[in-house]
Order: structure tokens, then sequence, then C-alpha cells
């Protein structure tokens, strides 16, 4: 299969093009190591679990932010365009800087705020209410994907919210709405987040829900 990868080398940015012999049940991360390990040992990107848990892998697939572990090459169309994320600063051909990309993560406050010390009991019904937004493996695929990401905080730290406020062990549930009251109105509900989302957590629903709540709030407050 012929590949078309975007290269940048510090300076310059271009197209590279790549045979791959891909057989049956190869992905995209399998075809990239290929050629890296085969064609040119220059190429860089990132990966690490090969099971889309780490979400390290993201690229741009034919235009769509997705993991190349959980991408089989034999079902997309060629040429097989691989280029980096949308919304990032591009370091060397596939590899992003996620330093921002963290940093606005931490300005809602993604852990566990308590008053009181001590064992905390949860029910299997109060885990249900967040455990699939535990899902999230930070790749950046929905950011990539959001048209208004430069300028707001994007999806992915408003679901880390979202997936704290919604936990019976916590007690900051308000500090992180006073928070989001800033931030949870840049989102124009394109949608394209929950479309590329690997783990499906629907982003676009949980900012929607989010905005009732800041609004429930700011009433109160």
């Amino acid at each position: 299969m012929r590949f078309k990868i975007r290269r940048f080398d510090g300076e310059r940015s271009y197209w590279q093009e790549f045979d791959v012999p891909v057989k049956r049940g190869m992905t995209v991360l399998e075809c990239l190591y290929y050629i890296k390990e085969n064609l040119d040992s220059t190429l860089s990107f990132r990966a690490s679990c090969r099971m889309g848990v780490c979400g390290s892998c993201a690229v741009r697939i034919n235009g769509k932010p997705m993991l190349a572990c959980e991408t089989q090459a034999f079902k997309l169309k060629e040429p097989v365009k691989i280029e980096p994320l949308k919304n990032f600063n591009v370091i060397r051909d596939l590899v992003t800087d996620f330093e921002g990309f963290f940093k606005k993560h931490e300005i809602v406050k993604p852990y566990l705020i308590r008053k009181s010390e001590g064992e905390i009991r949860q029910t299997p019904e109060q885990l249900k209410r967040y455990y699939i937004y535990t899902l999230c493996v930070k790749c950046g695929a929905c950011v990539s994907a959001c048209p208004v990401a430069k300028n707001s905080l994007g999806p992915m730290p408003i679901v880390s919210a979202y997936r704290f406020n919604e936990d019976s062990r916590d007690e900051g549930k308000e500090e992180r709405l006073k928070i989001l009251s800033d931030h949870i109105w840049h989102c124009h509900f394109v949608a394209e987040c929950s479309e590329v989302c690997p783990k499906n957590l629907n982003p676009a629903e949980v900012i929607q829900r989010l905005r009732l709540e800041v609004l429930k709030f700011n009433v109160r407050w």
C-alpha cells in the first residue's frame, strides 16, 4: 500500500511517500514501524502500548484524528495520508507538543478534592455515573478535531472535569463549576470531538450538560 506522510524537519514541511507490504490485520502503527525499521529510520512518531490505552499514537489518517494502533490499514483508501494532529505545534514529523494540552487540563483540577480524610465507600451505581469518562486516554484527537480548541480549554479537560464532578467521593464540584463558567461557552457544538473520540465518550454531550450545570450554579451563586 502507498503511504503519504507529512514530514517536518524543524524548518520545512513536506510530503514523503512509501510503499509498504501490508498484510491483513496490520495496523497503521505497524506500518509506521515498518517504514522506520526498513525504509527511513529518521521517521519520528509517538507510540507506546500498541493497544489503545496510552493514546500516544494519535495522528490524522486520511484527514481524521485516529489512534494508529487501532486503525486497520487494509480498510483505508490509498494513498493513506498520515499527518500530525491539528491544533498542536509540530516538533518533528508526526510528533506534536502536548505541553499546553496538559496545562489546560490542570486548570480544571482533575483530581479528587476532599475536605475530610478516611475511607470513602462507593456503590456500583455511583461508579457507573462516571466510569466511562475514566477511559479517556488523553490522546488529543478531540482537540485536533475542534474548530475552536486554540481559543478554549478544548473538549478533553471539560470531560475530565465532568468525570470528577460526577464522582461521589469528590467535594470540589462548585470549585470546578466556577472555573468552567469562564471556559464552557466557546464550543460551537460542531460535535466533531464526539465523532473522533476513540473511546466513544461523547464530549459534545458532556459540554452541554456542564453548560446547564454552570447556569444553575451561577443562579445560586
